[in-house]
């Protein structure tokens, strides 16, 4: 094989036993790399398993673009059965540890079992030795990276996991490089039950590619477009804090636990006041258009700031002061905990105490009370600390209310409050995660789409519509954003906001595997992905799955906006419920959400449907 290496590196941390597998070249073909390869592996290999037991298996997955010089090709894919959601679970970061996977000879890792004491996980090409990581457990994840690179180098990639992990919160995430975190629905806590407390890799290898000088010479172009396009300096300048401005205009800034989507102290913690504070910046490997903006946070340290941080734990716990905000933030990434769940899990805790369902904890806009609730929930201490290591959905189980549990499947929603945006509330819903905006991030073309009524009003009419296009968009973007990008495994942001060419990519796929995909060829590898990550979630769920795992939150159906241009707008409950069809229509479901024979056979998914069929009938 060109491009794939078709190696697996195979870890048994209580047996203490490493090996390689090699992989049917029709499987990197069928499934590309990157999430496609983590959710055949966790579909043959995760089933009914306890997410926080040795079986679950923990997969750190590469995809063709990486270890080469690709337009931000640096990123890799963190999966596992979820101990947040119960379903699938992944996510991505930027990371040197993805360049060494590659170059050391593996497109993957899988790691199984539970070691007896905590230890890490060291690999130099093909010499794989497991290590005491005595030495290192209880460290941040700060101090974590810079100890195991004054033992092993600087040039070294690594993954590791905080105190957050260790203690098994279930948003727990796998951090690197100081502020790139992976794995929203638990995949920290899945390393943490497991001992391991870190990944080291060093590469050496040259990767096989088919065609390295058409490599080089689309790359070069690639990254040529990229500098020369027209929102290059201001996306150099803001990254993804530019949504801030963006999302409060528009009525869909998070904003204390979702009770409103607009913020009266926005200004005050958007990218503009981010410039001002601005340090430096960091991006990924292979990355020319970096986003990590490092502020100084009101105790003088180091934050990397972007939207999603900023929306969660700034307005949405009623925070103005935006170095307060950084200090959360950068205690989220020390200690290894999503930003998103902690700031939905903290703004929860807060409305309860509003509602009189808790006596204790943090109030809206509480700085003080709302960072000793962070540190609590990452060491689990006390009563209120562990409640909110539990994540939204548990919390809402536990206090009996889930009227403001702002949660798809047991992941909370991240930055776009949804009340009067249909695409965006399907979107959320049908995540193949839970809850997460970077599979569709539908909401700009919902917007832009929109008809309004009187275009220099100063009061703006904002209909809400719920056409068969809005499915249609949702599934396109999945199929780019959840589907290729999360395959090849590369990041989505030089097309999204430069504007780079969708056609390079194809392009370059096949000089670096000397295969042809035609754009039917990758949405049927994006399409078949998808389904078996569904397939995968029924058969999790057995019969408790159902049509009501596809619905966002209650409160964007029953509450309304509070204030703006759009006060009193809501989303109804009838019509979502008809562009929730419409969906599953379209991707040759049934109405319960569930892949039908007919589509599992025309994505090459055969084998999924007798294990299906033990717990469901299939139309």
């Amino acid at each position: 094989m060109k491009g794939w290496w078709g190696r697996i590196l195979r870890v048994d941390l209580t047996n203490n036993k490493v090996w390689v597998q090699e992989y049917p070249e029709e499987v990197a073909k069928k499934f590309i790399g990157g999430r496609g390869l983590a959710a055949w592996i966790l579909w043959n290999e995760a089933k009914n398993v306890d997410p926080l037991g040795p079986d679950n298996k923990l997969v750190f997955a590469s995809g063709p673009f990486n270890g080469l010089p690709t337009p931000s090709g640096g990123k890799m894919v963190v999966a596992a059965k979820s101990p947040l959601t119960g379903g699938y679970g992944d996510g991505n970061l930027g990371t040197m540890a993805t360049v060494h996977l590659r170059k050391a000879g593996y497109d993957a890792i899988v790691v199984e079992g539970k070691a007896k004491k905590p230890v890490y996980l060291y690999i130099e090409d093909d010499n794989v030795s497991i290590l005491s990581a005595e030495g290192i457990w209880g460290m941040g994840t700060f101090d974590t990276e810079r100890e195991l690179k004054k033992i092993h180098g600087k040039s070294v990639g690594i993954l590791t996991i905080g105190p957050a992990g260790e203690n098994l919160v279930r948003y727990a995430v796998v951090m690197s490089q100081e502020g790139r975190a992976a794995g929203r629905p638990g995949m920290g806590a899945v390393m943490g039950s497991k001992n391991l407390k870190a990944v080291v890799i060093k590469g050496t290898k040259e990767i096989p590619v088919a065609d390295k000088e058409k490599l080089r010479e689309l790359s070069q172009k690639a990254y040529n477009d990229i500098l020369n396009s027209p929102g290059y300096p201001f996306w150099k300048r803001q990254g993804t804090m530019a949504a801030v401005e963006w999302t409060n205009e528009n009525s869909a800034l998070p904003t204390r636990n979702f009770q409103d989507g607009s913020f009266e102290f926005a200004r005050s913690i958007d990218g503009y006041t981010m410039e001002g504070m601005k340090v430096k910046q960091r991006g990924c490997p292979y990355c020319n258009m970096p986003c990590g903006n490092v502020v100084l946070d009101a105790e003088g340290e180091e934050s990397e700031l972007d939207y999603e941080n900023v929306a969660l734990l700034g307005s949405n716990l009623g925070l103005g002061k935006l170095n307060e905000v950084s200090v959360l933030n950068r205690i989220a990434d020390d200690m290894g905990m999503d930003t998103i769940s902690l700031g939905d899990s903290i703004s929860f805790i807060m409305e309860a105490r509003e509602k009189g369902l808790l006596k204790e904890g943090p109030t809206f806009g509480d700085f003080k009370k709302a960072k000793q609730l962070a540190l609590d929930i990452a060491y689990r201490r006390g009563e209120l600390g562990n409640l909110a290591a539990e994540g939204v959905m548990r919390m809402a189980q536990k206090l009996g209310d889930d009227s403001f549990a702002m949660h798809v499947k047991g992941l909370e929603i991240s930055g776009y409050n949804s009340y009067i945006y249909p695409a965006m509330a399907l979107a959320f819903a049908t995540s193949s995660i839970g809850a997460h905006h970077k599979e569709a991030w539908v909401i700009a073309w919902e917007i832009g789409t929109a008809p309004i009524e009187g275009e220099h009003a100063k009061k703006v009419e904002y209909k809400i519509t719920y056409d068969p296009e809005k499915a249609a968009k949702v599934i396109e973007l999945q199929r780019l954003r959840g589907g290729l990008f999360e395959m090849l495994t590369a990041c989505r942001l030089p097309w999204v906001e430069v504007g780079l060419s969708l056609d390079y990519y194809p392009k370059l796929l096949e000089a670096i595997t000397g295969v042809k995909y035609t754009w039917d060829d990758l949405y049927a590898a994006a399409d078949r992905v998808y389904a078996l990550i569904r397939a995968y979630w029924v058969r999790e769920f057995g019969e408790k799955w159902g049509r009501h795992m596809d619905y966002p939150p209650k409160r964007w159906f029953d509450d309304a906006l509070k204030s703006g241009p759009y006060k009193g707008q809501h989303l109804d409950r009838e019509k979502y419920d008809k562009l929730l069809s419409e969906y599953y229509k379209m991707r040759g479901w049934d109405e319960r959400g569930i892949p039908k024979k007919e589509t599992l056979q025309k994505l090459g998914l055969e084998e999924v449907i007798p294990e299906l069929e033990k717990v469901t009938k299939l139309e």
